[in-house]
Parts: structure tokens; C-alpha cells; sequence
């Protein structure tokens, strides 16, 4: 009756089964997956944020394919303020999510079981996206050595001739790495080369732990590009959805791309008025979150350092960006089986390698927006768990 494409494992797995012993248990556990902001107890303006859903403008349905024009205007404005990228508004395509971009683009490029080359370890949805879009993966491996890179020799080999576009995240989700000024050009390169599309989701890219700002490429013009974003990181607001894609490239490809989106999102028109008219609104909050945001972030990150300064079992793999942070530990037994007897334990949620497709055992995450004091516990409980091990 139902279609391959949504022939997914269904039944709990044994991490998510221990989660729910737990919780029916009653017991309380320091969770360390947080990845809402405003459950991470930062301050928001709500009254701003609300009193942007009330424009009367709401109550007219003017159906732009693209989204409203001044909606876009505010994206290329962010763009300009934030990034000093000069963007076309008509460039942009909105979303009600980084995954419906996805699915636009998936669906723009690849015909049935055609190919898309996807970093290894990252983010677990793009496999139930591609299922959807009936895409298949294929994955290319981060190489850690003093800080991630991407395995090109092995790029190279992945590809076939049913590979359509590449998919880079920047920075990556775990690892935190964003892709360097070398890398982007031999990404150019490569895309160039074989013909193919570069998808570049950078969520993440306004979280750079140093403080210094990577560029995005959100105006590549050597290759056709396609750039994604939204509000649920820039601004901390995931339940406003609002996001986009962003084409750059040749004109040609480029045009041809657009005039294709636009009918796309035609068939759909997903984004809803209050939100895109709430836009400028929004994407100004990104000026009084994104500081408390790198703030949290850098105080767990610097409680995370000198804790495991003091120990020896756990190891910090470098992190560039983002809100998270990859510990190595010692591979006794599978990331699953250490997660769920750090849940029993010690009554700390870690997220396991797996969970990232890490290709080997040995390996937690841990989200950095958690609050201070439970980080500072949590942290704690971890480490004193792993040496007792030893």
C-alpha cells in the first residue's frame, strides 16, 4: 500500500527506548542535546517579536512565488549588514525551511536515482531528504587532522555519471569546520570540472567561536550555487519559519535555475504572510541573540577546555563554529551503548557519533547552548564517568 520511499525503520531504537525509560521514570537528567535557544533560557524580546505578526497587510493573499519582495529585501539587507554581500533580492527564493530548500533543489537537479555527494560524518536528515526526493547519497569523508578537511582524492572517486551537485556544510554539523578559501576553490574546480551544482547550507555560518567572520557563499559565481539559510539559527527562532535559498552562479545555469524554482515554489506557495511581512522584524533579532548566543557558547566551551585539562581519557576535537562540540572517547564499547550508560549513570543526554554517521566508535556531541550551570555539571558527570573507566 505505502511507497518505498517511506520505508523507514520505525520502531524506537535502544538509545531512544533508554530515553523514555528515563523520562517515564520521572528522573531528572541534565540534558545536553539542547539545541532550542529559547529553551536554553536566553532573553528575547517578545514583544517585538510578536507585535511583528499583527502588520493588517496579513489579511490580503498576494501570492509571489518567490515570496514577498520586501520579505527577500530584508534577506539581502541581512546579507549586506552582516556579510557585506551585495544580494540581488530577486536571487532569493523563500522557504518555510532549510529542508523544503532542500527538496526545491533536490528535486530542480536530480531525476530519480540520480546522485548527491554528502559530507561524512554531518547532519542525519539529508538521508530521509533525499528518500523523499527519491536521491540517493553518496557520502565523502572529513579528514580530521589538527582540524577537519575535505578528502578530495576521495570526492573525486565518488563521483559517477549520475552525480548531479555537491553538498557542503559550512560549517559542518558536528564537526564545526567551515570550508576554507583553499577548499572553496578547488570546490569551484571540481563542480566545474564534472559538471555539477554546489549546494552550501550555512545555517550555522554567524557562529565562528573566534570571533572572526567567514565569508559565505551566498555570491559564488564560478558555479552554478545554491545557498541556504534561515531564520532558525541567524535569529534564534526556529518555530518562525522562515528560510531561503539564494542562487549564484554563470548566467545561463543560473537564469534557467530561477525561472525553474520559481515555478516550484509556485506549485507549492508555502511561505504564509504574517512571517514574511514579520521578516525585517526578525531578522533583527539576530542583533540582540547572536551575542548572548557566542557567549554561551564560549563560556561552555572554555568550562568544557579546563575540565578536560584535567583528565586524560576525553579529548576536544577542534571546533571553528557552530553549537556544538565533538569529544573522542575511548572506544570501549559502541557510542550508542556509552550514551545510553551515561543516560542510566549519570543522568546526562549526549547525542553518539552514529547519530552523525561517524565512520568508527569513539565519539559524543554535545550541544554548547546548554545553561552554564547544568553544562558545568554535565561536563562533569561525563568526564568522571569515562576516567572511572579507565
Amino acid at each position: 500500500m505505502f511507497s518505498r520511499r517511506t520505508d523507514w525503520k520505525l520502531t524506537p531504537n535502544r538509545f531512544t527506548q533508554a530515553q523514555r525509560e528515563v523520562s517515564t521514570a520521572g528522573r531528572e537528567v541534565l540534558d545536553l542535546t539542547v539545541s532550542n535557544p529559547f529553551r536554553a533560557g536566553l532573553h528575547y524580546d517578545p514583544e517585538a517579536i510578536l507585535n511583528s505578526l499583527r502588520n493588517p497587510k496579513a489579511m490580503d493573499y498576494d501570492p509571489q512565488p518567490k515570496g514577498l519582495y520586501s520579505a527577500r529585501e530584508a534577506v539581502a539587507l541581512y546579507y549586506r549588514e552582516q556579510h557585506g554581500e551585495f544580494l540581488d533580492p530577486d536571487s532569493l527564493l523563500l522557504t518555510t525551511s532549510t529542508s523544503e530548500g532542500y527538496s526545491y533543489i533536490f528535486r530542480l537537479l536530480c531525476n530519480p536515482d540520480d546522485e548527491v555527494l554528502v559530507p561524512k560524518p554531518s547532519y542525519p536528515l539529508f538521508e530521509f531528504l533525499a528518500d523523499l526526493q527519491d536521491v540517493k547519497l553518496a557520502p565523502y569523508p572529513l579528514l580530521y587532522d589538527h582540524g577537519w578537511q575535505i578528502d578530495f582524492p576521495s570526492l573525486a572517486r565518488a563521483v559517477t555519471s549520475r552525480t548531479r551537485a555537491v553538498v557542503v556544510v559550512h560549517p559542518n554539523n558536528p564537526t564545526g569546520s567551515y570550508v576554507s578559501a583553499g577548499e572553496r576553490t578547488q570546490l569551484n574546480a571540481f563542480c566545474r570540472e564534472h559538471g555539477l551544482a554546489l549546494i552550501v547550507d550555512e545555517v550555522f555560518l554567524d557562529y565562528p567561536h573566534d570571533g572572526a567572520p567567514r565569508p559565505s557563499f551566498v555570491l559564488n559565481p564560478d558555479v552554478l550555487t545554491f545557498t541556504l539559510s534561515g531564520l532558525s539559527k541567524i535569529s534564534g527562532l526556529p518555530q518562525m519559519k522562515l528560510a531561503w535559498v539564494a542562487a549564484s552562479g554563470p548566467a545561463p545555469a543560473f537564469t534557467a535555475a530561477m525561472d525553474r524554482l520559481e515555478v516550484v515554489a509556485d506549485t507549492y506557495l508555502s511561505m504564509n504572510a504574517p512571517i514574511q511581512l514579520a521578516a525585517v522584524v526578525l531578522l533583527e533579532q539576530r542583533k540582540n541573540i547572536q551575542p548572548l548566543l557566542l557567549d554561551r557558547l564560549r563560556i561552555n566551551l572554555s568550562e568544557l577546555d579546563r575540565q578536560l585539562a584535567q583528565q586524560k581519557a576525553v579529548q576536544r576535537l577542534q571546533v571553528e563554529g557552530g553549537w556544538y562540540a565533538l569529544l573522542r572517547v575511548p572506544a570501549i564499547q559502541s557510542d550508542e551503548d556509552l550514551a545510553i550508560a551515561l543516560l542510566h549513570q549519570a543522568s546526562v543526554l549526549v547525542h553518539p557519533g552514529h547519530f552523525y554517521d561517524f565512520p568508527s566508535d569513539g565519539y559524543l556531541i554535545v550541544s554548547l547552548l546548554t545553561p552554564p550551570t547544568e553544562f558545568r555539571e554535565g561536563a562533569s558527570r561525563i568526564l568522571e564517568l569515562l576516567n572511572h573507566r579507565q
